[in-house]
Parts: structure tokens; C-alpha cells; sequence
């Protein structure tokens, strides 16, 4: 993964922002649109574009395109750093693989107590009833 290329393929677009900032919101356009287009980048591997793919494909458009929006700041400039440090982390954290899972047997000792807590139980509401008589 080269950042640097990354950086140079996102395409930003500001709109205007609701919420706070009074008449600013209706001057202003403050909230930001991060657009990446996946398929086409040249700052990623064939395996990573595969992979990324893969793991963030719930975020991906039909095109194969990454969509972001920040408008927490009433700063254009905030907003758009904040956009671009959580495209970073999305693309990093898709790239991480994870381990398989390795089933572990429970131990024989661990099955034993098990059991006999539970035949302890047991005896205990049996012995609340009252004997049978014959």
C-alpha cells in the first residue's frame, strides 16, 4: 500500500452541512465527501484490491467505489482531515488478515466437574421431596 498515491486518488466534494452552526450552515459548504475508486487505484496491489474487496465490501459501491462523509466540524478544513484519517484507517484495517481460529477440545477434567455439579443439583431437589411410600 502506497500512501502517498492513495492520498493523490481521493477526489473530495463539499456540500453543505445540517445541524449546528446557525446562519454558517446555510452559507457554508462545510461537510465533505471522500470518493475512492478501488478498482482503478494504482497506489494498491492486485492481492490488497482483492482483499480490501473483500473486507469492506458493505462500504463499496456497485462500482467498486469507497464513499465517506465528515461533517462534524463546522470547519471544511477539520472535516476534511477527519475524512481522510478514517479512509487511512478503513483501508489499513482491511488489510489485516486474521488468524484462523483454532478449535480447542474441553479438557476431561473440566467435562467431570461439569457433571457432578450437576448430579449434586440434582440430588439436592431430589431430597426435597417427600419419600414414597409403599
Amino acid at each position: 500500500m502506497n500512501k502517498d498515491v492513495l492520498l493523490s486518488e481521493l477526489q473530495f466534494k463539499a456540500v453543505r452541512s445540517s445541524g449546528a452552526g446557525g446562519q454558517n450552515v446555510n452559507k457554508v459548504a462545510s461537510k465533505i465527501e471522500l470518493a475512492f475508486d478501488l478498482t482503478t487505484s494504482e497506489g494498491l496491489t492486485d492481492d490488497e484490491k482483492s482483499l480490501l474487496k473483500k473486507t469492506i465490501s458493505n462500504r463499496l459501491t456497485k462500482d467498486g467505489i469507497l464513499l465517506l462523509q465528515c461533517d462534524e466540524s463546522r470547519s471544511q478544513h477539520k472535516n476534511k482531515t477527519l475524512a481522510t484519517q478514517r479512509f487511512i484507517e478503513l483501508i489499513q484495517g482491511g488489510l489485516i488478515i486474521q488468524k484462523e481460529r483454532i478449535a480447542t477440545k474441553i479438557p476431561k477434567a473440566v467435562i467431570k466437574k461439569r457433571i457432578k455439579i450437576k448430579r449434586r443439583a440434582s440430588e439436592k431437589k431430589a431430597n426435597r421431596k417427600p419419600p414414597e411410600i409403599e
